[in-house]
């Protein structure tokens, strides 16, 4: 099968260059709500890269154990659909993350704030299970 070559313009490059697997590779939802897991004494901290975002648009739930994070954010502009963008980063749309915090955790121990679009979120360390008992030696004969 013969290739015909086409037309490129000086965008062509520009474009090229970003678009490269090498540069993008596919979006995650992990990659656009970045986080980071810090373990204290008595608690964990997740803090959240949400940058846009409002603070109306990001909801925490519990459900079965796992504490989900989602994050709307929209884009409101007439010209869009006109427009031809060369190259295009920002996120527009729903994400969403979980993680499993516990079924003991109940939604009045979690704290979130939301500040410089970084969402913190402070869960209490509990017990989840009774302490097994200690491990008893076997001889072997």
């Amino acid at each position: 099968m013969m290739m015909i070559p086409r037309k490129r313009n000086e965008f062509d490059l520009f474009k090229d260059f970003f678009e490269g697997d090498d540069f993008f590779p596919i979006r995650r939802e992990s990659a656009i709500m970045k986080t980071d897991i810090k373990e204290k004494k008595d608690k964990y901290i997740i803090e959240m890269d949400l940058p846009g975002y409002e603070k109306e648009n990001i909801n925490l739930s519990l459900k079965d154990g796992y504490l989900e994070v989602t994050a709307e954010v929209n884009k409101e502009d007439e010209n869009e659909e006109k427009d031809k963008f060369v190259h295009k980063e920002r996120y527009y749309g729903h994400c969403s993350r979980s993680f499993y915090v516990g079924e003991q955790i109940k939604e009045e121990d979690v704290n979130a704030e939301f500040k410089n679009g970084i969402l913190k979120i402070c869960i209490p360390k509990k017990e989840e299970r009774k302490e097994l008992p200690e491990a008893k030696h076997i001889e072997i004969k």
